[in-house]
């Protein structure tokens, strides 16, 4: 006879338990992008999760396990959204809408401020690094590889590696955009200069991986 789960694994299984951690992940997210990983306490994410601290503590028994799980829940559903890649879709076309769909997502404000918490905490707490990095970075990665791998296997591309292209994309995507404002430049990048880096990196890259002629 299987074990029964036991409190507060039920929990977890429950919808009383899935929004009850949404609340506390919800909370989780103001107090660090407000106060760093540094100045939020669980008792300040309890108060403004609307929960106890017995409750907080039931869910993630340390504040880098709270910080680990918001950013694999942000990260991941952000790389997830962005890349959305059809396969019957125009190359360029999907990877103009792409381009264009992660540079946004990276521009926001609290996407920058929360990279800007990870890298503040990552040497102190590498596990913290390697779930924003596993969450988001890999996430996009895996999808698009598999997108050029499919566009390659049936002729409208000629990606040896899949793997190296789709992180060569990726980093030249947010490297005129997105770079210079986690390095002080408040302001977001102007609509004519994003639309000039897209066209940048995609007209690079399929000088670089287009069908040889």
């Amino acid at each position: 006879m299987a074990a029964s789960l036991t409190l507060p694994d039920a929990w977890a299984f429950s919808s009383y338990g899935t929004e009850k951690r949404r609340q506390i992940l919800d909370g989780a997210s103001d107090v660090f992008l407000a106060s760093g990983f540094d100045g939020a306490s669980m008792g300040e994410i309890a108060r403004a999760a609307g929960v106890s601290k017995g409750t907080l503590y039931t869910y993630f028994a340390s504040k880098e396990e709270l910080f680990r799980a918001l950013l694999r829940e942000k990260c991941a559903s952000t790389a997830e959204r962005c890349f959305v890649l059809r396969p019957e879709g125009d190359v360029r076309a999907e990877l103009t809408a792409v381009a264009g769909r992660y540079i946004a997502a990276m521009a926001e404000p609290e996407y920058i401020a929360t990279v800007r918490v990870v890298i503040g905490v990552a040497d102190r707490f590498p596990a913290v690094g390697a779930a924003y990095h596993e969450a988001g970075i890999e996430t996009a990665v895996a999808l698009l590889r598999d997108w050029l791998a499919a566009k390659s296997a049936g002729g409208e591309l000629a990606v040896e590696a899949p793997e190296l292209a789709a992180r060569q994309f990726i980093c030249s995507c947010y490297a005129q955009t997105v770079t210079p404002m986690l390095f002080g430049q408040m302001e977001q990048p102007a609509p004519d200069e994003i639309a000039k880096a897209i066209r940048f990196t995609v007209n690079a890259f399929l000088r670089a991986f287009g069908p040889a002629a």
